[in-house]
């Protein structure tokens, strides 16, 4: 199943996908414009694409700076939800992470989605904190979870734009 999966590092090109599925997934989606500023102006964000058969089927995207990194949006489309592929794009950001540096990865995640939550307990998160009312949609609360054990960084990897501290 996974042989026909990528995950790859999202495109202006992508714009338009991710935010079909920012729109199917999430009660309060971000503007397509921010998506354009992540990938154009925000020296701190990175996020990838999983495409399958093709498809864009899924995002994941943060922040990194210096040392800390900070999980901003996880989606998979509906179909393809429980198949593995959350928790691959998951594992494959915090590579990314740690690749650019991060030791630590935080996340906010919904008291109530349950199925991410395990998701991300099995890759290392555990729960460090809760943010009363923070999804404005309908004043749930998040779980701030925290994961302090990234996986070791590509000793190959390189990327022109990043910014090393000297």
């Amino acid at each position: 199943m996974f042989d026909a999966m990528i995950i790859r590092r999202m495109t202006i090109d992508d714009v338009d996908a991710v935010y079909a599925i920012d729109q199917a997934c999430f009660a309060r989606p971000w503007p397509r414009s921010s998506y354009e500023n992540e990938i154009r102006e925000n020296k701190c964000a990175r996020y990838l694409v999983c495409v399958f058969e093709d498809k864009v089927i899924g995002f994941a995207g943060g922040w990194v700076v210096l040392d800390e990194s900070q999980v901003t949006n996880i989606a998979i489309l509906e179909p393809y939800r429980g198949r593995g592929y959350g928790k691959q794009l998951t594992r494959a950001l915090l590579q990314y992470f740690s690749n650019l540096g991060a030791a630590v990865t935080t996340l906010e995640v919904r008291e109530s989605n349950v199925r991410a939550r395990h998701v991300y307990e099995s890759l290392g998160f555990f729960r460090v904190g809760r943010r009363k009312k923070y999804y404005t949609d309908n004043g749930e609360d998040a779980l701030l979870m925290l994961c302090d054990h990234l996986p070791e960084a590509e000793p190959d990897f390189e990327e022109p734009e990043t910014q090393y501290e000297e």
